[in-house]
């Protein structure tokens, strides 16, 4: 009776499952008689002992299979202890106990989980360098609320599945285990006991690090206490607006952007290469395909396994905020892609975490993804909404990004989405619109703005979905922005085709502006536009190599030029000739383009009239888009109290002379941009009506060029 414990209770403690090990193992009264006994189980031990302040004692082995026992001789009171632990090969090491800590994870902490308003999640779930007292280790915590038992196996306990059993708080569905001694760089993973008895070996859904693939085991690191040295961009982020700035978005693919032979890039090699390119080709912001820890290369990303963690491809986490920190001291803002629309079904991961359907939805057709093969989010489960919160105040937060571009929103607004009937089961209203899914990306969206100002919420959104970039409170989607798929597939199929059709298709340029202020918009020429046979930028275009190179310019002048911020895929400044290909480096390619694009971006940056009215329809007016012979439309791009900037664009390769404009204002045209030769020209209004204006003015149009004018 010395331990109070039955030879039943030490087995269920060995051998499982047992929910609330501290009830056994750590310090506990004696009732009998008034003093203490202290619990110990490791079992590799041969011995342990007790440290106290007042001296060393040995602990009882009462079991083979390491469990130990120490029992006050005399009435005592609680006090502090170590343990000090002896191997069969001599070797050892002394720690606190862990089973002699409160639970760190408060009453407050469990009711926001479970109510999934938690809003410092990413900071405490999962395994986290933690201290309690003057004892460091890490804190690991887990929500696996149908488990019989959840335990921590790891580098620093030889992953052995016995000895670091978890306790469960209440019924919050939370496991929690403070372990001492446990520091960065240690590896570790999630015993858990489903209720059929079957044993789940489950990396941390909460882990901001990965061992390097193939091998999936969580890692104990702390980007959180990273110093950084960003703040000046982060007070201007905090007090500006990114509706009437300057946006020019560079995607790439972080890891193929370049590579050292098979191997990845490492994200210092990155910031050193591709920040200062970046720059001098003018674009304001990098955003990044998916760096969210995911298990298969060839998925670009976009089926991810750790939600909190940067891939380990490329570095740890703390190589990832030295990243972010460059490109902020250098004037450059990070976007990440962010995919919670899905995640794959490897069994280690996410699906069926706790041995039954626990993030994702148990019935195939709300919880499965027929066009990725992948598994669907339950939205309407707090838990899993907080979750996913977390994962995106990680990157907002603790990585500083200042974006978020949430892929493929339209699989998550629709029940029906890629199924035929009889596949999707409808809302309460009988309709086929995804209600949980709606009020997560609402609530999501509210807590971005107000968490984080200054940073930008894109939706990835190919429907006619309204509201997306309205305010929540206003009954929207609360995005900041939405990728316009309309414009990019319209403008491409028009320049696709070979300029003689083009004057039967000016509707595919045209019709964008009528839907142009619906939204707040981004105009993407993407990744997905530059794979799987559909040619990159340049091989889409018609012609001979010279008509290419034309065309591709006067695209992207038009992207650059028609309302909305703009963002090009790696490989458009370089005229690349070869489809996107993730596995290689990206091809040189000539100078031309590159510096075509840089001269772009600095005469974007240069005049407001391009951008400061962006999302108001006071920005553009049309002059023309009825020259359907000649294929030429213009229009003016204008902001309050700075002249009007005139965008001619000649779609056809035929120089067209003395052609005809109407101008807003009269006076002396000046020529300041031209997408085929560096030259300058001035010419003075006449008054001549045109184009709705009582005066125009008369230019020559080179052939495939955009051109523009201001007045003086």
């Amino acid at each position: 009776m010395e331990h109070n414990l039955t030879t039943l209770e030490i087995n269920k403690l060995i051998d499982g499952p047992v929910s609330n090990p501290h009830s056994i193992l750590g310090m506990h009264p004696v009732e009998s008689t008034g003093g203490v006994c202290v619990r110990a189980f490791c079992p590799e031990a041969v011995s342990m002992r007790l440290v106290t302040a007042s001296g060393v004692m040995e602990m009882k082995m009462l079991d083979q299979r390491g469990f130990f026992v120490w029992v006050s001789t005399k009435p005592q009171g609680l006090f502090s202890y170590q343990l000090k632990i002896t191997l069969k090969d001599g070797s050892s090491w002394q720690t606190a106990d862990p089973y002699s800590f409160l639970p760190q994870f408060g009453e407050m902490d469990l009711h926001l989980f479970n109510s999934g308003k938690h809003l410092e999640l990413h900071r405490k779930m999962g395994g986290r360098i933690w201290k309690v007292g003057e004892t460091t280790g890490t804190l690991f915590t887990v929500w696996a609320p149908n488990a019989l038992a959840v335990s921590v196996t790891g580098s620093f306990n030889n992953w052995n599945s016995t000895r670091h059993p978890m306790r469960t708080l209440g019924a919050s569905g939370i496991w929690e285990l403070f372990i001492p001694g446990v520091s960065c760089g240690d590896y570790y993973r999630y015993l858990i006991t489903a209720k059929n008895g079957t044993k789940l070996e489950k990396s941390d859904p909460y882990a901001v690090c990965f061992e390097k693939r193939p091998g999936n085991s969580s890692v104990v690191e702390d980007p959180f206490s990273y110093t950084w040295s960003d703040e000046n961009w982060m007070t201007r982020r905090r007090n500006s607006s990114t509706f009437d700035a300057p946006v020019s978005i560079y995607e790439l693919h972080a890891s193929s952007w370049t590579r050292k032979g098979n191997d990845f890039n490492s994200w210092g090699d990155l910031a050193q290469w591709l920040i200062p390119y970046v720059k001098d080709l003018g674009f304001t912001h990098i955003e990044l395909l998916p760096v969210m820890e995911h298990p298969l290369d060839e998925s670009w990303g976009y089926q991810v396994t750790g939600f909190l963690a940067p891939t380990s491809r490329m570095g740890t986490p703390w190589e990832f905020c030295q990243f972010v920190d460059s490109c902020h001291r250098a004037d450059l803002g990070v976007i990440v892609d962010w995919p919670p629309a899905h995640f794959p079904a490897d069994q280690w991961a996410l699906a069926k975490f706790d041995g039954t359907c626990l993030y994702e939805h148990e019935d195939p057709k709300k919880g499965y993804h027929p066009d990725w093969n992948t598994l669907i989010f339950n939205y309407g489960r707090n838990e899993v909404r907080n979750f996913l919160y977390a994962s995106a105040f990680q990157w907002l937060d603790t990585f500083h990004a200042d974006g978020i571009r949430v892929d493929a929103v339209a699989s998550m607004l629709y029940l029906d989405y890629s199924r035929k009937d009889g596949q999707w089961i409808p809302n309460r209203y009988g309709g086929r619109e995804n209600l949980e899914a709606v009020e997560f990306l609402k609530e999501l969206n509210h807590y971005a703005g107000t968490l984080f100002p200054g940073t930008m919420m894109i939706a990835e959104e190919s429907t006619d979905w309204s509201g997306v970039t309205i305010p929540p409170d206003k009954g929207g989607l609360g995005f900041h922005f939405k990728w316009n798929m309309g414009w990019m597939n319209d403008t491409l199929e028009f320049f696709r085709a070979d300029p003689v059709y083009r004057k039967h298709m000016l509707n595919k340029i045209t019709f964008s502006a009528v839907y142009a202020w619906s939204e707040n918009y981004i105009l993407p020429l993407s990744h997905d536009e530059v794979v799987h046979g559909k040619g990159s930028l340049l091989n889409k275009m018609p012609g001979s190599p010279e008509e290419k190179q034309a065309n591709l310019r006067l695209l992207v002048c038009l992207q650059w030029f028609f309302p909305g911020k703009q963002l090009l895929f790696m490989g458009g400044e370089r005229a690349q000739d070869t489809e996107w290909n993730h596995s290689i480096s990206l091809p040189e390619g000539g100078t031309e383009m590159r510096e075509f694009v840089s001269s772009l971006n600095r005469f974007y940056l240069d005049h407001p009239q391009l951008f400061r009215s962006d999302c108001t329809p006071e920005g553009f007016q049309w002059v023309d888009f009825s020259d359907t012979d000649s294929t030429v439309v213009s229009f003016l791009r204008k902001t309050q109290g700075m002249k009007p900037l005139l965008c001619i664009f000649n779609m056809t390769p035929v120089q067209r002379y003395n052609y005809r404009i109407g101008v807003p204002e009269e006076g002396t045209w000046s020529l300041v941009f031209n997408s085929t030769l560096p030259f300058t020209e001035t010419k003075t209004s006449e008054s001549v009506p045109r184009h709705g204006f009582s005066s125009s003015i008369e230019v020559t149009l080179h052939p495939l060029c955009c051109s523009v004018y201001t007045v003086c």
